[in-house]
């Protein structure tokens, strides 16, 4: 049976790491980047522990065994993680219903991945979900950023109801689409 929950042990930080490892993009060949997705930003443990401490990560486990996870970052997470400082940045930059970014209250969707026995059960559903109801009522929304190249993300952010409000190249010219998965309407 797949639960969801908070990460809260050293364990279950591992264990994302573990997933997190295997599906780097730096580690998978281009057709299963192309077909499978991938992430991109690689944590060491103690950043992972720093983050979580500030908002905890949402994780899938089967036999206690971590298969899915969302990673939560707050606002003040931004000077932790180099490679995120063009996105945290560009959110004085990017207008959401008339307002900057970063006058609103959000949380920002650190990554998300399942692991690949997992995929197309619901799981990425699910963590999403219990991501949501762990944190709408204290959030506006969340926020994340998706490589343009990795279309099977971006569809499948799509499909759950996130929407693209800013797309932007970084400083390595790779092209990045800057989605919003709104809570205040409280009917999705």
């Amino acid at each position: 049976m797949i639960s969801y929950t908070t990460a809260e042990t050293k364990s279950d930080l591992d264990g994302i790491l573990k997933l997190q490892e295997e599906n780097l993009a730096e580690n998978l060949d281009p057709s299963e980047i192309k077909s499978q997705g991938f992430v991109t930003v690689h944590h060491s443990f103690e950043t992972l522990k720093k983050l979580n401490d500030m908002e905890r990560h949402i994780i899938a486990k089967e036999n206690e065994k971590v298969i899915g996870y969302t990673l939560a970052m707050a606002k003040q997470a931004g000077t932790l993680i180099p490679v995120l400082y063009p996105m945290f940045d560009s959110f004085n930059k990017i207008f959401y219903e008339g307002k900057k970014v970063n006058d609103y209250h959000f949380l920002v969707m650190g990554q998300v991945c399942v692991a690949k026995d997992f995929r197309a059960k619901g799981i990425f559903r699910g963590c999403y979900l219990a991501y949501r109801e762990h944190y709408q009522k204290k959030y506006d929304f969340t926020i994340t950023e998706i490589a343009s190249t990795n279309t099977r993300s971006l569809h499948a952010h799509k499909n759950l109801g996130f929407e693209p409000v800013h797309t932007y190249k970084d400083p390595d010219n790779s092209e990045w689409a800057v989605v919003i998965w709104d809570w205040r309407n409280r009917n999705q």
